[in-house]
């Protein structure tokens, strides 16, 4: 009887998570979320796979070295963008000092630079014959000045230029956070008698900690999938490791391990930064929201402002593109040829083609859970936001193994029937490619639309099946119609992140075929870097569309609420910080989509557990 008990008690607590209604809608969906999950599960399954003798070198030998320089790297950027964005955020959403409008603006555009364009960029500025080496030779001594260059190429190196770039992300969330707080609170804190930096401290602070943990875990995200930069200035990580077990050394089970263990090191990330957020929701504690008041600098204070603010943007990217526009000037009649139209054309061509399909997956995904809001689907959705939080070079992984054991599969059917050998028909392919591209871009597109069908109300929806148009019919003439501007916003986030994405690129692209984000790099190692200018510049170009994008969404957000609204009704919890809006890999931030997502959505205030 005990035994009965416990099976009815399970099968009924349990049944509620389990339901799921089975239409071609769901089953859509769960084929599509299988398919973004395999390249994780083909990395997980590998493990269990026989070991070589390669592997067990790698691990008595370099392994720890991966592993350290990962953790020093990941925490050495994480701790410059910590204070570099959470410091630049609170002074342009809270105060007013000469050049801040401005500033506003130019503290994201280091979100368009590629770290590998600034990495190389940086390297030839500081070079022997560099610009910087001939002024700083005048009042130094020449060791002097050629260490500056040698501790470039270093590990502290790495992680200047990579807190350059990345530190937007969190100056981005949290300044969203800030713009949301209520002034009232602040003010009542100066009544207090708290200082301005103990108000931020004590009150501002804490009620943008999730803000503020969710871009560091995205920062560090984008540590742990970088290639370019570590690879050019000779820093050992796992996705460096990962790229020499597979070309180098040719062991597919070493690669797939040392994936295994990067992939660990980011659901570690995951779960501290969904640990820490717990079941907090936040809220600024009033009906009657009041922005914050910009408090003025005057004299010194206003201008020791302006210099905090404008060093990221004049070293994060006007040194770097004023170089490239150097070179570009140099290089130009020559480069503008038939092979960059072709690179153009390859990149375009894959950015758009990934963008469509990355797009249509997830309308299918968020439509579905709006049809059948199940636990079982939400949770499926969320899972698919999973490719983001994985660095490229693991999905790469990922996606090859399995591609491989399919094409060996089609060999052993067509061989008898050809009479011939056959070639490799999905492996090495544009198709693998593109394929790859949606799997780490999904949640990109997928967070913009679940933010985008929030806003329209689900009585559209329902007087439209009541009329008898079936859900696809209402998809197309009811929905799509409102969502436009959010289904070219999601488009051409997943389109730039494809133009600048390196690691994936190189694992997969067939051979011979080169885009804008590898020839750079290629030329950049080769020591060629002026021709490197032209495909730099194009990518930071199309780069600056969804930072632009970005900004105007968040300064929509400066007002705040005007009064209670849907998540700011009295006694009705707002929306946690750092979500962005959409479904996330426990809770954090699937790159510029969720941007987008805090940047519309706004980001709570006081923290109620």
């Amino acid at each position: 009887m005990a035994l009965v008990f416990s099976r009815g008690w399970v099968r009924d607590r349990f049944r509620p998570r389990l339901r799921v209604h089975l239409t071609p809608w769901t089953l859509v969906t769960f084929a599509i979320v299988a398919l973004v999950l395999l390249p994780v599960a083909s990395v997980l399954l590998g493990i269990f796979g026989e070991s070589s003798d390669t592997w067990q070198h790698l691990a008595s030998t370099v392994l720890a070295t991966y592993l350290g320089n990962s953790a020093v790297l990941a925490l050495g950027v994480g701790v410059v963008t910590l204070i570099m964005g959470v410091g630049t955020a609170w002074l342009v959403a809270t105060c007013e000092f000469p050049g801040r409008r401005m500033l506003e603006t130019g503290l994201i555009l280091p979100l368009a630079m590629p770290t590998y364009i600034v990495a190389y960029t940086y390297a030839e500025v500081l070079a022997h014959a560099g610009p910087v080496q001939g002024v700083l030779q005048i009042v130094l001594d020449p060791s002097t000045t050629a260490a500056l260059r040698t501790g470039l190429m270093s590990l502290p190196g790495a992680i200047f230029i990579l807190s350059l770039v990345l530190y937007p992300y969190v100056y981005l969330i949290t300044r969203a956070s800030f713009l949301k707080q209520s002034g009232g609170i602040l003010e009542t804190s100066r009544i207090l008698g708290k200082s301005g930096w103990g108000s931020f401290r004590q009150v501002a602070l804490p009620m943008a900690r999730p803000a503020v943990v969710a871009g560091v875990t995205l920062v560090l995200m984008e540590v742990l999938n970088e290639y370019g930069a570590v690879k050019y200035f000779g820093v050992s990580t796992f996705t460096t490791g990962i790229f020499r077990a597979w070309f180098s050394l040719g062991d597919t089970p070493s690669a797939i391990r040392l994936s295994a263990c990067l992939l660990a090191f980011v659901f570690f990330l995951i779960l501290v930064e969904r640990v820490q957020r717990g079941r907090a929701r936040f809220d600024h504690g009033s009906s009657r929201f009041r922005p914050v008041a910009p408090f003025r600098l005057k004299g010194a204070r206003g201008w020791l402002a302006t210099a905090a603010c404008a060093i990221p943007v004049l070293l994060g990217f006007v040194v770097p593109v004023a170089q490239l526009l150097v070179w570009a000037a140099e290089v130009a009649p020559q480069a503008l040829d038939r092979r960059f139209l072709v690179l153009a054309m390859n990149s375009f061509g894959l950015a758009l083609v990934s963008a469509l399909f990355a797009v249509a997956a997830a309308l299918v995904i968020v439509y579905s859970v709006r049809l059948s809001p199940t636990p079982l689907l939400r949770l499926a959705s969320r899972a698919s936001s999973l490719g983001y939080s994985i660095p490229g070079a693991v999905i790469a992984v990922g996606v090859l193994v399995p591609f491989i054991w399919l094409d060996r599969r089609i060999l052993e059917l067509l061989a008898p029937l050809t009479g011939s050998p056959v070639g490799l028909l999905l492996t090495g392919t544009v198709a693998a490619l593109i394929f790859a591209y949606v799997v780490r871009f999904l949640a990109v597109a997928l967070n913009p639309l679940d933010s985008g069908f929030e806003r329209i109300c689900g009585n559209l929806d329902e007087t439209s099946r009541s009329l008898g148009s079936p859900p696809l019919r209402t998809l197309r003439r009811v929905n799509i119609p409102l969502l436009k501007g959010t289904l070219l916003s999601a488009g051409l986030l997943v389109f730039v992140d494809v133009l600048k994405e390196l690691p994936l690129t190189l694992i997969l692209r067939p051979f011979d075929f080169d885009t804008l984000a590898t020839r750079a790099f290629q030329l950049a190692m080769d020591e060629q870097v002026a021709e490197s200018a032209l495909p730099a510049l194009l990518i930071v170009l199309v780069g600056l569309l969804p930072v632009i994008l970005i900004n105007r969404l968040i300064g929509q957000e400066r007002g705040g609420p005007r009064g209670p609204g849907p998540d700011r009704e009295e006694g009705r919890p707002g929306r946690p910080q750092g979500t962005g809006g959409g479904p996330a890999t426990g809770g954090v931030p699937a790159g510029a989509g969720d941007l987008v997502g805090a940047a519309r959505e706004g980001a709570g205030g006081v923290g109620t557990p």
